[in-house]
């Protein structure tokens, strides 16, 4: 249970629309409660400076968008919308494939752009826009506290974890120690995977954990607290998520030899977990036999791992800084897709089509209280929040529902003065945390809430209109986003895995490029480590996306459908080839010649290139001979298997244009 967030949520929009109600301002009690509500969804686990990032950057862009909507509203003729809701719609789609982030900030944006265009607010356009982002930045200032984040993290560990986290680390680093902690426990449950069916989801987990981990210290150095505070607890706590990503390196190579180890081996990770939550010592490591390259580097990196734990234990000579001085050096980004790719027209198309489409239906149909049509078709129709159809079913469902509780609520109140409509947005701000578990229970819980302020507003009639109106837009969403040429998921997918073997491409490269021994060393290793992490971002990128291509509805116009889970599992093998490769040759193995490294990479780069442009035909090169590394073998196999299913049509985006 989210409890923390949940208070915080209670917390938000309902006495913000209290205090607009009492104070006589309902026109800026209601942007103020929108903007907490939409906080709220954004309140997702992490660190305070996670919380920040992802709650701050979304409401300073939907206050841009209020201040922007009203403005148009209030200087041109009601069908300006139209047009500009399809310009805010293409722009908000295409930032859905620059990450979460991002994607939160568009939807947050063309939602509030909407409401500002239609609700019907009394006062000026900058007087809204500085309530939403006030009322956003007083769920900001929640998550903030250091007493509501310390609780939240205590209810999320085990009791054992908790009785391993009580010495002496200072409390200000909790959620980041919590994050880099929770790589140790992936670790742990990787070992123990190996060999196993649950070998891949445990590696996925493992990926995920350091990305995660990977953020929330990024973050640290993007927003560090006053001068001097914590520094040495930053960069021993740098120092030991360092030594976490060699060991994680060296369990994906173990993953992907498919050798398991012994079970003290999996579970010393659960040591160096509880010893990042301490900040103490780890104490002694077990390490597995030595008898391959991939025990011989995990053994390696387990006495890493455990020399660069004593020396960061709290109160001990160096304290760290040392150990993580190469960590603390600008890691290069890896390879990312730009604006104006083939998904990025895709996404931008779709989104701006359907929210204009239902802007169009909804000023034929009313003269005021519009703007829920196309409100509701951004919520449907963002590509990156699941499939199409199940996402409009459970939008319906949750709306109905949602009605219905506000107005039973209403039926039993009496229907008369403003302590219901209170009410019920303090109890549906405070499950907004939890509910967004579901779709459908998230939708019911947001239904209760906007009910609640357009009755403020003085829509007192709104819960009929808004059951019609939802069904009438999960209508037109349905119909317009399955028309062809609007949406096509082996672009979509195809792009998503063209950008994960670029990432593996420029990752193998670089471990395969002939060393400068004039060069820095540990800024080289620092770049290693970045595409290496670019290539996993990336290939969790295409899995996800792969997975909501497969759930999609086969519409009248979709065609066929396209079985993207072997060219997943291929992508997969060939991104933890590299990363078996990279161990393989950084433990002593010779690396081949640069040609035959060549046909290689360059066979990842067209392969690359003919799922981007759907109209390539792929021939990769030779691979190299039985005398390489065998992970570069590997990587070629699963080449040569992505082309293959590639060339027959079963997946990619130049299926069936051969």
């Amino acid at each position: 249970m989210p409890g923390a967030a949940m208070v915080r949520g209670a917390l938000g929009a309902g006495p913000l629309l209290a205090g607009g109600i009492l104070l006589g301002w309902p026109g800026s009690g209601v942007p103020a409660a929108l903007g907490a509500m939409l906080a709220g969804v954004n309140d997702r686990p992490g660190t305070r400076r996670k919380g920040l990032v992802h709650m701050g950057v979304p409401a300073v862009a939907g206050s841009l968008g209020l201040y922007g909507g009203a403005l148009v509203a209030e200087a041109t003729a009601r069908w300006t919308a139209v047009p500009v809701l399809f310009a805010v719609g293409w722009i908000s789609g295409v930032l859905s494939a620059r990450g979460p982030v991002r994607s939160a900030a568009a939807l947050q944006a063309l939602v509030a752009t909407t409401i500002g265009l239609g609700m019907p607010l009394t006062g000026p356009a900058w007087a809204h826009a500085l309530s939403f982002l006030a009322g956003a930045g007083w769920l900001v200032l929640l998550r903030l506290l250091p007493r509501l984040s310390a609780v939240r993290v205590r209810w999320r560990r085990s009791p054992g974890a908790r009785g391993a986290a009580g010495g002496s680390a200072p409390a200000r680093w909790s959620g980041e120690r919590e994050a880099v902690a929770a790589v140790f426990d992936a670790l742990a449950d990787a070992l123990a995977a190996l060999g196993g069916a649950g070998a891949p989801a445990a590696r996925r987990g493992l990926v995920a954990a350091q990305q995660q981990a990977e953020e929330a210290l990024r973050l640290t150095r993007l927003l560090p607290g006053p001068a001097g505070s914590g520094d040495a607890a930053r960069r021993a706590l740098a120092a030991r998520f360092g030594a976490g990503v060699a060991l994680c390196e060296a369990s994906i190579a173990l993953l992907w030899a498919g050798r398991p180890v012994p079970d003290a081996v999996a579970e010393g990770p659960r040591r160096l977990a509880a010893a990042v939550r301490s900040g103490g010592p780890a104490g002694p490591l077990p390490s597995a036999a030595p008898n391959t390259v991939e025990r011989l580097a995990l053994d390696r990196a387990v006495l890493e791992a455990a020399v660069v734990f004593d020396r960061t234990t709290a109160g001990r000579p160096h304290d760290g800084k040392r150990a993580a001085r190469h960590r603390e050096e600008p890691a290069p980004a890896g390879p990312r897709s730009g604006l104006l790719t083939s998904a990025g027209r895709e996404y931008g198309l779709r989104v701006a089509l359907c929210v204009a489409v239902t802007a169009a239906v909804a000023l034929s149909l009313h003269e005021r209280h519009w703007y829920w049509l196309p409100a509701t078709a951004a919520f449907l129709v963002k590509p990156d929040m699941g499939p199409l159809f199940s996402r409009v079913v459970n939008r319906f469902a949750g709306t109905a529902a949602g009605v219905l509780v506000f107005v039973v609520l209403s039926g039993v109140s009496g229907g008369s003065g403003p302590v219901p409509v209170v009410g019920a947005a303090v109890a549906a701000g405070a499950l907004i945390p939890l509910s967004t578990r579901h779709f459908a229970f998230q939708t019911a819980v947001i239904t209760v809430l906007v009910l609640a302020f357009a009755h403020t507003a003085g829509d007192t009639e709104a819960a009929g209109p808004r059951l019609l109106e939802t069904f009438l837009a999960c209508v037109i969403v349905l119909l317009v986003g399955h028309l062809p040429g609007v949406t096509d998921p082996r672009v979509r997918v195809g792009h998503r895995f063209a950008v994960t073997l670029r990432c593996t491409e420029r990752y193998l490269r670089h471990v395969l490029e002939v060393p400068d021994d004039g060069g820095d060393r540990s800024r080289d290793d620092v770049r290693g480590l970045a595409l290496r992490a670019a290539a996993y971002r990336a290939l969790a990128e295409a899995r996800a996306a792969a997975e909501t291509a497969a759930a999609e509805l086969p519409g009248p116009f979709g065609g066929r459908r396209q079985d993207w889970s072997a060219v997943t599992v291929a992508a997969e093998r060939a991104v933890d080839a590299a990363t078996a490769c990279a161990l393989r040759v950084g433990n002593g193995v010779p690396r081949p010649a640069p040609a035959e490294a060549a046909r290689v990479t360059s066979a990842l780069s067209v392969l690359a290139d003919a799922l981007e442009d759907g109209h390539r035909t792929a021939r990769p090169a030779p691979g190299p001979g039985p005398r390489d590394c065998r992970s570069l073998r590997d990587v070629m196999t699963q080449a040569h298997g992505i082309h293959r299913l590639t060339a027959v049509g079963a997946v990619g985006a130049c299926a069936g244009r051969r």
